[in-house]
């Protein structure tokens, strides 16, 4: 909510209505008093814009929200504007302040919703859920909008800050791993720590503002380091495992190439053993890695003489990376990788000789089911900047949401997002009740349906939001940035570990090995 502003001079309209033309120029917006007489000059929309009879001063508070978002007013600069209030007048509008909960229907799962109850989440679930909404709000956004900005990777100090409350380690999922570690400020035990907590962690980095910042921001380590965790030797495994979890190095996945995406076994990348069996050289190319830019690890899938095998490979000589410009922002770190006669110790190969396809395999459950994540809430996103924009925006006299045709586009959106929503708390909530093997017997096609469901349905929810902003919903700055920035990226979610159509089929590959033989119609 906003906060009480310091007492102002008070004005009332007829005195405002005088200060109407150029070098004199006031205008009022939710009850409080602009001087703008020498921000003409700067107005990205001119001074004519401010001139206009139903600005010039005049109350123009639905005018302001049918251009700017609110965000705008909060700025230094705007605020140095402020001369004054309206008599008897207060602001109506209200600020959302850092971990605030939105008070519009619909832009916040059920389960944060006071009307609503579930049986999933307790008090650990809601309490990270409130400092998770804070950090994201104070810490990352930030951040997020100016490196999406200018494409550079995630700040330092973001990067230490998420290593001091062990958030690297809590997006790993639950696990020995967290077991003794505090937690966000010690809301929620590493012991204690289940599927539930890492959705609340996941959605709500989703809301960060910035897709590519968001891949970038370590979601390479969330795939690249599971195999180090589960397969490594000591005293390597420890080593790295803290490095990344620590925020001192950065760790990549190096699986898919231009030969070999979905297609795992088609991999071309090669690893030759020594005569003596003391190292691996590594010869290939990786693309579309990840945070491979940033990486000073790689986790990577060679061809061996009796299958695939998979290696720990250390950023140094024979390896090169170069940046892969893709829809979104270079902040990801998307990479071509080289690997050039590059030699790995033996103790750097992640499990068994020959036995990478289950090294690679063992965590895409995982990060499928990390990315409905993501791409639920990104999607719950998009309905709230639509449901804001269909109540503030007016045309032919009434508001966008009188009518008809765009309360039918938002009630498709509503139901989308919250039917994906309850599914993928459903998958949780199995999750939560299931040890690896079981998941993997009974989870990898839920998991993958729900992906792909969850895509398709964030690809019609971004053809929906466009139509409802209309040209703002292409512009990158403005009323339309999210709704931008989402059509523009949220196909992604549909390539990045498994394109909808592989998961449609592995989904159904999965039920027709459960198919009994003895059921007939």
């Amino acid at each position: 909510m906003a906060t009480q502003q310091p007492t102002l001079k008070s004005f009332t309209k007829e005195e405002v209505a005088k200060h109407n033309k150029p070098g004199d120029l006031y205008v009022i917006i939710d009850s409080i008093v602009y001087d703008v007489s020498k921000f003409g000059a700067m107005h990205p929309g001119g001074l004519g814009v401010l001139l206009d009879p139903e600005v010039a001063g005049k109350d123009a508070t639905t005018v302001f929200y049918g251009l700017h978002r609110s965000e705008i007013l909060q700025k230094p600069q705007y605020q140095r504007l402020r001369i004054g209030q309206i008599e008897g007048e207060k602001q109506r509008i209200q600020s959302m302040l850092p971990g605030d909960l939105s008070r519009v229907p619909y832009a916040e799962p059920t389960w944060l919703t006071p009307e609503f109850k579930s049986p999933y989440y307790n008090e650990s679930h809601r309490a990270l859920q409130k400092v998770m909404r804070k950090f994201v709000d104070e810490v990352i956004y930030p951040d997020a909008q100016i490196c999406e900005e200018n494409g550079k990777r995630a700040s330092k100090e973001v990067l230490q800050a998420m290593a001091a409350n062990n958030l690297n380690a809590m997006r790993l999922g639950p696990g020995k791993h967290l077991h003794g570690r505090e937690l966000m400020g010690g809301v929620v035990k590493g012991e204690k720590y289940d599927y539930f907590h890492e959705l609340v962690v996941n959605q709500e980095i989703a809301r960060c503002g910035g897709r590519g910042y968001a891949d970038g921001l370590n979601a390479g380590m969330v795939i690249g380091l599971p195999p180090v965790l589960n397969f490594a030797k000591e005293p390597l495994r420890s080593k790295v495992i803290e490095e990344v979890f620590g925020g001192q190095k950065v760790i990549s996945l190096a699986i898919s190439e231009a030969f070999a995406g979905s297609d795992v076994a088609g991999l071309r990348t090669t690893a030759v053993k020594s005569e003596d069996g003391k190292y691996w050289t590594i010869n290939g190319t990786k693309k579309w890695i990840s945070g491979g830019m940033h990486s000073d690890y790689f986790t990577v899938g060679a061809k061996t003489d009796g299958g695939l095998t998979v290696f720990l490979v250390p950023r140094g000589e024979g390896v090169e990376t170069k940046q892969i410009k893709t829809s979104y922002s270079t902040a990801a770190g998307t990479a071509y990788i080289t690997f050039e006669n590059v030699k790995v110790p033996a103790e750097n190969m992640l499990g068994p000789e020959d036995g990478g396809l289950l090294v690679i395999l063992s965590n895409f459950n995982h990060e499928r089911w990390v990315m409905c994540c993501g791409s639920a809430r990104s999607s719950r996103i998009i309905v709230e900047e639509c449901l804001k924009w269909a109540a503030q925006r007016y045309v032919f006299g009434k508001p966008l949401l009188s009518q008809a045709v765009i309360r039918y586009k938002l009630a498709q959106m509503i139901a989308k997002v919250e039917a994906i929503q309850a599914w993928l708390e459903n998958v949780t909530f199995q999750m939560c009740n299931m040890n690896y093997k079981e998941q993997s017997r009974n989870l990898a096609g839920q998991i993958a349906f729900l992906k792909m469901q969850s895509t398709r349905f964030a690809g019609e929810i971004a053809d929906d939001a466009v139509q409802i902003f209309g040209g703002r919903g292409l512009t990158k700055t403005g009323m339309g940035k999210h709704v931008e920035q989402f059509q523009r990226t949220q196909k992604f979610d549909a390539i990045l570990g498994g394109a909808e159509e592989v998961l449609g089929d592995l989904g159904v590959r999965q039920a027709m090995r459960k198919m009994p033989k003895d059921v007939r119609l």
